[in-house]
C-alpha cells in the first residue's frame, strides 16, 4: 500500500497535482470515489513522508496478525473514516491522506486490546497509546490545511475494526456444559 502511494505521489507531483481532485469531497456523489482512493493520495511529499512511517510501524504490528487481517483492519478503517469524512466535512473542500488510517490503525491496536482482554494486546496498546497519544491529540486540534473529521473518524472506524476483530467471548474460556467435560448443546433459552 505504500508503494502504491508513493507511485501515486510520482504521478501526482508530475501531473501538476490533478490526481488530489480524485479525494474525498463532502456530500457530492463524486465525492465517494475518494473514500477509496483518499488514503493513497497526499498534498506533496513532505505530507506523504508524515504518513509513511506510522503507517508502516502501525501496519506492521497489525499485519503479524497475518495479511488478511491488515487489509481487513484498512478496510473497515478507510470506510468508517471516509464515509464521516464525507458526511460532516464543509462542502467544496477535498480530503487526502493516510492519516486517517493511521489514526485507525491506532485505536485498533488500543480498543482490540481492551475488547480481547489479552495482556500482549494490552501492552501493545499502552505503548501505542504513549507513543502517539500526543499525535492523535494533536490530529484533533484545529489547524490550518488538517481536517480532524479524517482523523476523527479514522479513530472511530479503528475502534469499530477492534470490535468486530476481537475474539468472541473474551480471553477466557467457557467450562464445558454439564458437568464432567460431557458436552451437550447449550439450551435456546
Amino acid at each position: 500500500m505504500v508503494t502504491l502511494m508513493w507511485v501515486l505521489e510520482i504521478a501526482d507531483s508530475v501531473a501538476g497535482g490533478r490526481l488530489d481532485q480524485y479525494g474525498i469531497e463532502p456530500r457530492d456523489a463524486d465525492g465517494l470515489v475518494g473514500v477509496v482512493a483518499a488514503p493513497f493520495l497526499h498534498a506533496g511529499f513532505g505530507h506523504l513522508v508524515a504518513n509513511t512511517v506510522p503507517f508502516l510501524v502501525l501496519g506492521f504490528v497489525i499485519a503479524l496478525g497475518g495479511a488478511l487481517r491488515v487489509l481487513a483492519v484498512t478496510a473497515v478503517v478507510a470506510v468508517v473514516g471516509g464515509l464521516g469524512t464525507w458526511v460532516i466535512s464543509p462542502e467544496s473542500t477535498i480530503h487526502i491522506g493516510a492519516s486517517g488510517v493511521v489514526f485507525g490503525y491506532a485505536t485498533y491496536l488500543i480498543s482490540r486490546g481492551i475488547f480481547n482482554r489479552g495482556f500482549v494486546e494490552i501492552a501493545i496498546g499502552v505503548v501505542v497509546g504513549l507513543l502517539g497519544g500526543g499525535a492523535l491529540l494533536a490530529g484533533l486540534e484545529p489547524q490550518e490545511g488538517i481536517a480532524w473529521p479524517g482523523h476523527l473518524f479514522g479513530a472511530i472506524g479503528g475502534v469499530v475494526a477492534g470490535r468486530v476483530r476481537a475474539r468472541r467471548g473474551g480471553a477466557v474460556p467457557r467450562p464445558p456444559i454439564g458437568g464432567r467435560g460431557q458436552d451437550r448443546p447449550p439450551s435456546l433459552v
